[in-house]
């Protein structure tokens, strides 16, 4: 085993993260960040060998990242990070046992997802101006964002191939390159005619390019365009809003169980893995319904 040098293993795992996990750019970069300082932590102290790291090394690393105040939830995404490390280098063979199999995730308290009610979405949804050719692709994308409850990456990640008219259907890549169909709405269908009949021509120009949506210079449309785009337009609804593109996600899967959809179907439709990760959203409503009751029952 060559000494802890993280270039040729750490090179290996982000070809697996981007090949075999379909990981975005952002998620391997955070992952070569946690796993370069652990590296770091290690050779200060004196360990030469991935394979020489123990569980007492780790706990000695817990301890030093407490100390250095780092939030739960920072410790539990660089504990994440490692342990998915150590897995790869324990299946290509490059040591016989994985020292964070023992060590515990740090208990995170469990946050309520934020969302918007519909007075709120619609408010936000009308701000594109769609005689400009830039508005009828904001428009577009909050539309779709709010009907089909996609991530941002996977928004970003569409091509023109990607939507079905007749269907009224939008093929996405989620998580681990799982492929799930996602519907879109009326409103949302009738904003993406209009984007790619008058919006998209006059954006891309000359400009050759698959990606269905695309900036002023007829390049592909990246989340942290989405992400300023979609704060320009709450600057302009509220100060008091907080939203993220995540917050559409949210909206989606809220409104959805509040009007009697039932919880496997908004699990497929989001694309969660298990449901406990769409549960979240029972939570979501049952505080919307104690908020609504308290507004309105007089004896509240």
């Amino acid at each position: 085993m060559e000494g802890l040098q993280p270039d040729a293993s750490l090179l290996e795992f982000k070809q697996y993260l981007q090949i075999e996990k379909n990981a975005s750019p952002l998620t391997i970069a955070n992952y070569e960040k946690d796993i370069l300082a652990f590296t770091a932590f290690m050779k200060q102290h004196g360990v030469t060998e991935y394979a020489a790291v123990s569980y007492v090394h780790v706990r000695s690393y817990l301890t030093e990242l407490h100390r250095r105040s780092y939030a739960r939830r920072s410790i539990a995404r660089k504990l994440s990070s490692l342990r998915s490390f150590y897995r790869f280098l324990l299946r290509e063979e490059k040591l016989e046992h994985n020292p964070f199999t023992m060590v515990s995730t740090p208990k995170l308290a469990k946050k309520l997802p934020s969302f918007l009610f519909p007075k709120e979405i619609e408010s936000l949804l009308s701000l594109p101006d769609t005689a400009q050719p830039l508005g009828m692709r904001d428009r577009a994308i909050l539309e779709m964002l709010y009907a089909s409850g996609m991530r941002v990456s996977e928004l970003t990640g569409l091509t023109m191939r990607s939507v079905d008219l007749f269907a009224g259907t939008a093929l996405v890549f989620g998580k681990g390159a799982k492929e799930r169909y996602v519907p879109l709405g009326e409103h949302a269908l009738r904003a993406y005619e209009q984007y790619i009949r008058a919006g998209r021509p006059m954006l891309c120009k000359q400009q050759k390019t698959d990606a269905l949506f695309v900036n002023v210079r007829g390049e592909p449309l990246t989340d942290r365009s989405v992400r300023r785009m979609i704060n320009k337009y709450v600057e302009q609804a509220s100060e008091l809003l907080k939203v993220s593109p995540h917050t559409f996600r949210h909206t989606f899967a809220t409104h959805l169980l509040e009007n009697g959809a039932d919880l496997r179907s908004v699990q497929e439709m989001l694309g969660h893995a298990s449901i406990s990760s769409t549960q979240i959203y029972t939570h979501v409503t049952r505080e919307r319904m104690r908020l609504v009751y308290n507004q309105a029952h007089p004896r509240a």
